[in-house]
């Protein structure tokens, strides 16, 4: 995998031209599985195995990218351990997305 393929801000992405912060996360997070993977680590460091036994039906090629792109921009980082683990910023996102976790929960009560 080259870090073209890794969405940056202030590079192109899907949907922007001038790679605005937004666009390029919504680009990376917008990724089959990403948010997923996210989700799955919140709860502490996962081996690769775990990590693609609670992610249901991937691949695991499309695991390793998107772990790949996923430390590539700084979301995800490996253990001492060789597990996968949510960095700070990474951690961050959660935070950030615990707002839309809430709406969503909202939303599906009203369905």
């Amino acid at each position: 995998m080259t870090s073209r393929s890794v969405p940056r801000p202030g590079a192109r992405v899907r949907g922007s031209e001038s790679g605005r912060p937004v666009m390029a996360a919504l680009d990376l997070l917008g990724r089959r599985w990403a948010l997923r993977i996210l989700w799955e680590l919140r709860d502490g460091p996962l081996g690769a195995r775990a990590l693609r036994e609670r992610c249901d039906t991937m691949s695991s090629s499309v695991l390793y990218e998107r772990l790949a792109e996923l430390t590539g921009a700084g979301l995800v980082t490996r253990t001492d351990d060789g597990d996968y683990a949510l960095s700070d910023l990474g951690e961050s996102l959660g935070t950030a997305l615990a707002p839309l976790d809430a709406w969503a929960r909202t939303w599906a009560r009203r369905r």
